[in-house]
């Protein structure tokens, strides 16, 4: 008598695959798991989409295990080998460190402390810290964590939300994703859907001892799920303004009082300058009201020897002391540089360097480097590294609301149609450079300067990243519809290469707007639903993910477009295939390659056919494994690999390799799935392709079990 897989099991590994890795790899498991369904249950059964659809699936898939031992065993080594592939909690990078000049605050970090060490009794340890701009939450924070390491032996993980490009910050799913990569989690091996990415979190953190920080954060729908179910984990959430409705202990910050801001002034300025300034001293801590940040720029005045911050007796007040010290600063940096940072301020932008500041302003890059340098060390912009800068929000808000009052409205529109066509340029060269040989990309501009390769383009779409999803925010709200559209088409390499789906999500769905309403049917809103379908795909939001690419399908035909008009049924058969619906997958494919074949010598895309017919080939025979027609999907798959023989692609090789191995093994041939596991796996040793190389493993240990 054998032992039958369970349906909780059966349910289980049904839920971690539908919700597993993303990437390659994860589409891999997900199709190798969907071709098993097919060969267990004789009939196809689509991937379940809900957790009612998965347990009815593992009922019939029991049913026919309980009566048939070897493909029950196959399956109990499929369960078996799913525990490879989870993620082990690293300890990340740790807090950023605490502020020298943290001053009093004793009621806080008592709340503080109550809330993370008080008995669990079943509920969870959150606490929600909030206070006006400045006044020093997230400093409260990074203090109290810097003082108990000790407590956390599994890790300190923060966040900050607050460059987000996006109006009201990053989506949930989005919060998750930069949590888990600074729990050490490689992308590829992070969950595309917010479900899969919970489960990884609660599993990565079941029976740790760690504190989580997510700081700026804006709604409860950006934390709900982060809310921790092991009692020793703490969640830390820091709110810039008002409390929002979080079950958490709600922890007000407060002003400083009178004698601690004394206390922070001769920390920072010394007591000796602080002295010389006694009789400013009841004017300047009127203003400051007791926050930090106002403060902390009034000592460095001090310590300057300068007039202290903010403002002098003469001035109107502000409205909060933040827009106090920016104005103020401003004023006292001369107007050049309070120029550049107002007028820099304007588009809101994740992050800047000169050659951004400068484009906005009108000024010579090499200049505005001078003037940010001179701004960074009056504390009116924050340095990041490598010649970058972001303001802290408040204090570019009122940058940008002064940028309007002192240099007018067209000034200001003019700054962000200057900064756009910066980003615009440096965008399509970077995208370029990162994909030479693709049409979905523009050809770089003639002005301007290209990047070196491939590897430099890829690194400048990382680093702009934020700035030209903000970019197509701006462009649609500023009327250059036409800019929106190929910012969000620079976006390509990204998405494909560098699985930046979530990053770049909310500016596809603006800029193939945009498309539908000034370009509709067009080539370029084509494109836009071609990438919005295939990130929504990437994410396994398949039903949106289908429209698009209907959409896009639509759009190349009305254009006339017949490279890119395949290219979209053929994405469309991807998403069936990857929903384990093998016939329609198939159906798609063979109509991708009659259009393929349809494109003339000289017409655009003949020089890439044989290519995009030799992946037509590898997709079909996929499809025809998974429909269980084994002998047509080798024939297929060898007539592929042939081809990137030929043309001396390994890593696509290796990838129609291990399809091979898959439809082997499901003949029965293990021997020979065996070899071309190995012959893959030299192809791929040297492309780095760890993931892969690890399926590959997993998949030599089926094949090496007994019949």
């Amino acid at each position: 008598m054998f032992e039958v897989v369970t349906v909780g099991a059966l349910t289980a590994f049904l839920a971690a695959v539908g919700n597993g890795a993303a990437g390659e790899m994860g589409k891999q498991v997900l199709l190798s798991t969907g071709a098993l369904v097919r060969r267990t249950l004789g009939r196809e059964a689509p991937l379940p989409a809900s957790p009612e659809g998965r347990e009815v699936l593992a009922h019939a898939l029991h049913a026919r295990l309980s009566q048939d031992a070897p493909r029950n065993g196959e399956w109990a080594q499929l369960l078996g080998l799913l525990p490879d592939s989870v993620p082990r909690l690293g300890p990340g990078p740790g807090l950023p460190p605490a502020t020298r000049n943290f001053t009093d605050r004793k009621r806080v970090v008592r709340e503080l402390t109550r809330e993370a060490t008080r008995p669990a009794a079943g509920r969870p340890r959150v606490a929600l810290l909030h206070g006006p701009p400045g006044i020093g939450t997230t400093a409260v924070a990074l203090a109290w964590g810097a003082g108990r390491i000790a407590r956390y032996p599994d890790g300190q993980f923060y966040v900050d939300l607050r460059d987000a490009a996006a109006e009201d910050g990053p989506a949930p799913s989005a919060v998750l994703l930069q949590l888990l990569r600074r729990m050490d989690v490689g992308r590829d091996r992070i969950p595309p859907t917010e479900a899969g990415r919970e489960e990884l979190y609660r599993r990565l953190t079941a029976g740790r001892r760690a504190l989580v920080v997510i700081d700026h954060a804006s709604s409860v729908a950006q934390v709900r799920n982060l809310i921790p179910a092991t009692p020793e984990v703490f969640l830390l959430v820091i709110a810039s303004g008002p409390p929002f409705a979080l079950e958490a202990e709600r922890i007000a910050v407060p002003g400083l009082k009178e004698r601690d801001a004394v206390a922070m002034l001769r920390k920072v300025a010394g007591p000796e300058k602080v002295a010389l300034a006694k009789p400013q001293l009841p004017a300047l801590l009127t203003r400051c009201a007791g926050n930090a940040f106002a403060l902390k720029a009034a000592a460095m005045r001090l310590l300057a020897e300068e007039p202290p911050l903010p403002g002098a007796a003469d001035e109107p007040p502000a409205h909060s002391p933040v827009q106090g010290v920016a104005l103020a600063v401003c004023r006292r940096l001369g107007p050049e540089t309070a120029r550049l940072c107002s007028l820099a301020a304007v588009g809101g932008w994740p992050a800047f360097d000169a050659g951004l500041a400068g484009a906005a302003a009108e000024v010579d890059p090499a200049e505005a480097a001078r003037r940010l340098t001179e701004a960074a060390e009056a504390e009116l912009v924050e340095p990041l590294g490598e010649g970058r800068y972001r303001f802290r929000p408040e204090v570019g808000r009122h940058l940008a609301d002064a940028a309007g009052r002192e240099h007018g409205i067209a000034e200001s529109a003019a700054a962000v149609t200057r900064a756009l066509d910066r980003l615009l340029n440096r965008a399509l060269h970077a995208a370029h450079a990162a994909l030479p040989q693709s049409w979905r990309v523009e050809e770089a501009p003639a002005e301007g300067a290209p990047y070196r390769d491939e590897a430099a383009g890829m690194a400048a779409l990382r680093a702009e990243a934020a700035n030209v999803v903000r970019a197509v925010f701006l462009a649609r709200e500023y009327g250059r519809a036409d800019v929106a559209v190929r910012l969000a088409r620079s976006l390509w390499p990204l998405q494909l290469k560098a699985g930046y789906w979530d990053e770049v999500l909310p500016a596809l769905r603006i800029a193939a707007r945009c498309a539908d309403e000034h370009r509709p049917h067009s080539r370029a809103a084509a494109a836009l639903h071609f990438q919005l379908s295939h990130c929504l795909g990437e994410l396994r939001r398949w039903d949106e993910a289908d429209r698009e690419a209907r959409a896009a399908v639509a759009a190349e035909r009305a254009a006339g477009h017949l490279l890119g008009e395949a290219s979209s049924v053929e994405l469309l058969g991807l998403l069936r295939l990857n929903r384990w619906q093998y016939e329609a997958a198939y159906e798609h494919f063979t109509e991708a390659g009659e259009l393929y074949r349809r494109i003339a010598p000289g017409q655009d895309g003949a020089a890439d056919l044989p290519r995009a017919l030799a992946l037509i080939e590898r997709h079909q025979g996929r499809a025809l494994c998974g429909r269980g027609q084994l002998a047509e999907a080798r024939n297929r798959l060898e007539s592929a690999r042939d081809f990137f023989v030929a043309q001396g692609e390994a890593y696509n090789q290796g990838r129609v390799l291990t399809d091979l191995a898959e439809t082997l093994h499901a003949a029965g041939e293990n021997a020979a799935a065996l070899a071309r596991i190995s012959e893959a796996e030299r192809l791929l040793g040297p492309e780095g392709a760890t993931p892969h190389l690890a399926y590959l493993a997993r998949l030599r240990r089926r094949c090496q079990v007994p019949a």
